[in-house]
């Protein structure tokens, strides 16, 4: 990557302004904003306490040592149209886009997705910023384990009826959140999709499984609180 290149990218954080705190005066909230807020965080209350995705995530997270505080690695902002949250490896917070999130399922969705990333992120030690591969993996991994591409959700997009749609529907979707954080060509994304997406589309730590419904998440869970108070008592 030339220096011109390295100086243009921004890593996606131009979608979410509040952390360019630099560039970003805050100012009087508003009442809208201020509903926003309120909502967002209610919202993400009710997912840590209810999601079984986010549950066994939260769970996994806290015995790898990399306990998730709630009012340390969440954050409510405001944020560009056009994404609903992301994870912030500099500071390690999730970032939940107050103003394009308005229903608890999505939310429960949101949560989810950048909760594997904030495990991988533990875990795995990802390099964000300099590895197109982690990044690529991570998405990759996102997609296919927080119920993203469930039959439900695809079904209210009108996909449906291909075959291995489940796997075309992760790929798509990783790819679109890399090219909305990288300043590359689809054709340089797709490469590197395609290079790691076997191993990566196949690792379903810490489920042990695709969760591909509620119901699959309910049973991982069940899964992992067995495990752990297994090996608790060991």
């Amino acid at each position: 990557m030339d220096q011109t290149k390295e100086q243009e990218e921004d890593y996606g954080y131009s979608l979410f302004p509040e952390r360019k705190k630099s560039k970003y005066k805050k100012g009087s909230l508003g009442e809208s904003l201020f509903t926003y807020k309120n909502k967002c965080q209610m919202m993400l209350h009710f997912a840590v306490e209810t999601s079984p995705y986010a549950k066994l995530l939260l769970g996994a997270m806290k015995n790898s040592g990399c306990a998730v505080y709630k009012d340390r690695h969440f954050s409510c902002e405001d944020c560009d149209g056009t994404v609903s949250g992301g994870f912030d490896a500099t500071t390690s917070q999730i970032v939940l886009c107050q103003n394009n999130i308005h229903q608890q399922a999505h939310m429960n969705r949101v949560v989810t997705h950048e909760l594997i990333h904030a495990f991988d992120h533990c875990r795995a030690h990802v390099d964000w910023f300099n590895s197109f591969k982690h990044l690529a993996c991570s998405e990759i991994r996102a997609a296919n384990l927080s119920g993203d591409c469930s039959f439900t959700n695809e079904l209210s997009r009108f996909n449906f009826g291909l075959k291995k749609h489940h796997q075309e529907c992760v790929r798509s979707r990783a790819l679109r959140s890399i090219l909305a954080v990288r300043k590359v060509s689809r054709e340089e994304a797709e490469k590197v999709v395609d290079e790691v997406f076997e191993s990566c589309f196949n690792d379903h730590s810490p489920f042990g499984r695709i969760p591909h419904s509620k119901k699959d998440a309910k049973f991982a869970y069940r899964d992992f609180e067995g495990r752990d108070r297994y090996y608790a008592n060991v």
